[in-house]
């Protein structure tokens, strides 16, 4: 790993757990045991190695979510069930349930930033549209009822951000589970 990417991995830590906006430079600084030059030579302010651990998250979450989740099997089903047990198994995973990275982003920082906004709103375009995709074909194979998929796929993406701040609040991934059983149910996933 390439001492960048060491450094987006500890900023992607300290903000995921204390925010972008209370996080300092002193504390990326502190945590990856670096200088103040080190960073600099890197990252020009807080807001450039802010927008560099967006299009980090976006980058992986591309890949391991929408690619390697919504995207690969040619059944539906398939797909819908392994985004869904891939989010609640992220979730359990974590020591602290801090909430979703891309969540806690979207809620701090979109009225602030226009740029965070817009990076964040293209990603959860994309996870939506997928989400849609799968949803269209459940309802060319008469697996579920003809129906606005794309309303339904932004309801589902929105239980999930939802329970996900639930957990969250409760520092319970049950909330999460829960969710997701019910989206499992409605669409007839398991």
């Amino acid at each position: 790993m390439s001492k960048n990417q060491e450094i987006l991995t500890v900023a992607r830590n300290v903000i995921h757990s204390k925010g972008y906006n209370a996080t300092s430079i002193s504390d990326i600084l502190n945590a990856a045991d670096i200088g103040k030059g080190q960073f600099y030579y890197y990252f020009s302010s807080k807001r450039d190695m802010g927008l560099a651990v967006i299009d980090d998250i976006v980058e992986e979450w591309t890949e391991q979510l929408l690619k390697n989740r919504l995207q690969t099997s040619e059944n539906p089903q398939e797909n819908l069930n392994a985004m869904l047990d891939w989010s609640l198994k992220y979730h359990e995973d974590m020591a602290s349930k801090a909430g979703c990275p891309v969540g806690n982003l979207a809620l701090e920082m979109s009225e602030h930033d226009e740029v965070f906004r817009e990076k964040i709103e293209a990603f959860i375009d994309k996870w939506i549209q997928s989400i849609k995709e799968n949803l269209d074909a459940l309802s060319e194979q008469e697996h579920i009822k003809s129906f606005d998929t794309e309303k339904q796929a932004q309801s589902i993406f929105s239980t999930i951000e939802g329970a996900i701040m639930l957990m969250k609040v409760k520092q319970d991934t049950q909330y999460l589970k829960n969710a997701i059983d019910t989206i499992k149910w409605q669409y007839q996933l398991t």
